[in-house]
């Protein structure tokens, strides 16, 4: 699978993730954490033809996408999950206080990406394997950060990871960072739609 598919299939996951959150009747924090998880979903549906090619990449649109999320992630995401907080019509599964832990770090790294991301708004696209700048046009040796293939192992980021060195990437790969966080999430503690 080629990297645009890889980023294109996770943008879309996140971004169509937006629509399920449109439910009417929830309250208090249920709807605290809805409205939270849509204002992310917009902010990658903003950007994603940025980072697929179809549209030019505006670093300042980016840059305000990243800020939205890494505020509606880390902290502020766990707040919105207290225990037992399972009023309908949520969308949250019990594993998640099960897998709090588990939970916590993924929570974590969408805020680290999303910084990262805003970081590495202007850097330009990856073409080929290697980071077309935004400015000139020039193309740059790979970023080094990741190579080619996926950029998340099994539970995480690779060790080390920092928003400064996400903000050296590409910015498709940063981006890619951010809606692979949102996937695992929604994966593992998400229910399906019907």
């Amino acid at each position: 699978m080629t990297f645009r598919k890889l980023l294109l299939g996770g943008a879309a996951i996140t971004g169509l993730t937006a629509a399920a959150f449109a439910h009417s009747g929830a309250t208090g924090v249920v709807k605290q954490r809805m409205e939270a998880m849509k204002s992310m979903g917009e902010a990658v549906k903003r950007i994603r033809p940025m980072m697929a090619g179809e549209a030019a990449p505006d670093a300042a649109a980016i840059r305000r996408a990243a800020r939205t999320i890494a505020a509606e992630s880390g902290n502020a995401m766990l707040e919105k999950f207290p225990q037992g907080s399972m009023d309908d019509p949520t969308e949250a599964l019990p594993r998640i206080w099960e897998e709090w832990g588990r939970f916590v770090a993924i929570a974590d790294q969408l805020e680290l990406a999303a910084k990262g991301l805003e970081r590495a708004a202007g850097n330009g696209l990856t073409v080929d394997g290697h980071m077309m700048d935004s400015q000139s046009g020039m193309m740059g040796g790979q970023s080094g950060m990741m190579g080619g293939g996926m950029i998340m192992g099994g539970d995480g980021f690779p060790d080390g990871m920092t928003p400064e060195r996400i903000g050296r990437m590409p910015v498709d790969r940063a981006f890619m960072m951010v809606t692979q966080t949102c996937s695992a999430c929604h994966d593992r503690y998400r229910q399906e739609d019907d």
